[in-house]
């Protein structure tokens, strides 16, 4: 007697389990990913006609995009910082080499042009100073000739900063 309540107690947990497992949800499938580098590829081959051709705020749309599409594309983030650099929107365009940092931190250009816009347009000595440098890490010293030139840009900022 002892063994059939056993065995009955065994098949019922079984059954319970069965039943749970059938009760609950099923997984969700994941999103399924989207490559949108081609499309934020193209967008940036627009913008960088419409920038050829004058046409700013076309070109800052299609960088807008193309950026949002694709954060990691360091020459989308850059070429729409000089944009707005040259349209005098200094804060834009640093805050837009940061974000654009966060996705590619190794990207010399990106440290140059940050380094650049907060010495001479913000006047912000020790943002320029650590960009500076890191420029000059990432940056082939011995065959870039800039680099060589940023060198003395440390230099000169260090005095400066001190």
């Amino acid at each position: 007697m002892v063994r059939e309540m056993a065995r009955s107690l065994v098949v019922m947990t079984c059954l319970v389990a069965l039943i749970a497992g059938c009760a609950s949800k099923p997984e969700p499938e994941p999103e399924p990913v989207v490559d949108q580098s081609a499309e934020a590829g193209k967008l940036a081959r627009q913008a960088w006609e419409a920038q050829q051709q004058g046409n700013t705020d076309q070109a800052l749309d299609h960088y807008r995009e193309a950026f949002r599409l694709a954060p990691d594309n360091a020459m989308t983030a850059n070429n729409m910082a000089l944009l707005l650099q040259d349209q005098g929107r200094f804060r834009d365009a640093v805050a837009l080499l940061r974000e654009g940092l966060e996705h590619s931190p190794d990207t010399a250009d990106l440290h140059y042009n940050l380094a650049v816009i907060s010495e001479l347009y913000l006047l912000d000595l020790d943002t320029a100073l650590h960009h500076y440098r890191r420029y000059r890490e990432l940056a082939d010293s011995g065959s870039n000739t800039e680099a060589k030139k940023v060198a003395g840009w440390i230099a000169d900022l260090e005095r400066r900063v001190e």
